[in-house]
């Protein structure tokens, strides 16, 4: 077989991990230069810098003004856990999982908060799960955008908005890149290193007025941790939703969340940040489309994600080796693309099914995705070739 040969573009940012995402088009260190270091983050600049984060991140993703909206502690994580540890318990409970984040919730809730009324609704990798069958006059839990599968759910037309029950929604690849119907969700949560290309270790919980009713009016059978209190004396801490945060935030990471946050007001907010993330996500599909040895992971195209867009390798050669085969075949692309240095970190997800994970969201710049396809192919076809010389 012929060595296939390079192209010859390569693209300007080669970073299109899923987490922590590229940083924004122009960024250097230098956008950093007035993080407040050294400074107590109770003092008046530390205080003023956290709001400004707040109510930078209510004006780009138009949150409703009743909604609170506050940082806390272990990224996404965190703020999920704060939210299922703190409100779960009152009513039955439907969590819904069809990638590994949301399999981990219901983990969390059927092992650790040990509840006895919980109603499981799971989906492979590439699906979702039936929507029609949740009932909303129950708590549910879900991720909108799974970030190891790349599946989505199309919108919110699923929740009524006469619900009973709380929704707590993992929005954490979904936020930033994907129209989030507040009306529709009590609790929603994100981090600052997926779409905006922030820095980790911080969470964003935002909460409607059901969910701080129900804070303020239940109070959970287990004890809660420090890090998860949210009341003192049956009412809403608001401290936290001002900038008063639980621990020690990073103020150079604060920082850089301003900067992004900044960005993308100046590129004309939510909606254009949207409109990015679904121009790059469109070339992959299209890039999918014209070749029939890749496919994408979800199934159905109103579902496929336009940030954490996961493929899978369907040529049949490859598609005839067993599971051990086809992962490390996949593994040997993904090396390729490293070792060339024309993209990092788009491995599939460690409990995903084998194959490529593309970042597709808004900090990515359209010509660098245009500029990589070309090189997924090179690099589908060299370890290929070297399948058939091992074959042979």
């Amino acid at each position: 077989m012929t060595k296939p040969a390079k192209p010859a573009v390569r693209p300007a940012n080669t970073h299109f991990s899923s987490g922590p995402c590229a940083k924004r088009p122009g960024w250097t260190l230098q956008a950093l230069s007035d993080a407040a270091l050294g400074r107590s983050h109770r003092a008046k600049i530390g205080k003023a810098k956290l709001k400004q984060a707040i109510d930078l991140t209510r004006e780009i993703l138009e949150v409703p003004a009743d909604y609170r909206i506050g940082i806390v502690p272990a990224s996404d994580t965190g703020a999920v856990e704060m939210a299922l540890w703190s409100l779960l318990g009152a009513r039955g409970v439907d969590m819904l999982a069809w990638e590994s984040f949301g399999a981990g919730w219901v983990t969390d809730v059927v092992k650790q908060l040990k509840l006895a009324d919980v109603r499981r609704f799971e989906a492979d990798y590439g699906e979702l799960p039936d929507l029609s069958k949740v009932d909303f006059d129950r708590d549910v839990v879900f991720t909108w955008n799974g970030t190891t599968s790349g599946v989505r759910v199309p919108d919110a037309g699923f929740i009524p908005a006469d619900r009973k029950g709380l929704t707590i929604c993992d929005a954490t690849s979904a936020a930033f890149a994907q129209a989030l119907d507040f009306s529709k969700l009590d609790v929603v949560t994100f981090s600052w290193q997926k779409v905006v290309g922030g820095e980790g270790a911080h969470g964003m919980l935002i909460l409607s007025p059901r969910a701080v009713e129900r804070l303020e009016s239940y109070i959970p059978a287990w004890p809660l941790p420090k890090i998860f209190r949210m009341t003192k004396g049956g009412k809403l801490i608001e401290g936290i939703f001002t900038g008063e945060t639980i621990n020690t935030p990073s103020m150079l990471c604060v920082e850089d969340y301003i900067d992004a946050l900044l960005w993308a007001k100046s590129l004309g907010g939510l909606n254009a940040l949207i409109e990015r993330a679904n121009a790059n996500a469109e070339v992959i599909h299209r890039f999918v489309a014209e070749n029939d040895w890749i496919a994408n992971l979800a199934a159905r195209p109103e579902t496929r994600s336009n940030t954490s867009v996961c493929l899978k390798i369907v040529d049949k050669d490859v598609a005839a080796l067993d599971a051990d085969a086809q992962a490390a075949f996949a593994k040997g692309v993904v090396a390729l693309l490293d070792k060339e240095g024309v993209a990092f970190d788009i491995g599939h997800y460690r409990d995903a099914p084998s194959g490529l994970r593309i970042w597709a969201g808004a900090t990515i710049e359209t010509a660098d995705l245009e500029a990589v396809m070309p090189w997924l192919t090179w690099a589908f076809e060299t370890q290929k070739a070297s399948l058939s010389q091992a074959a042979a």
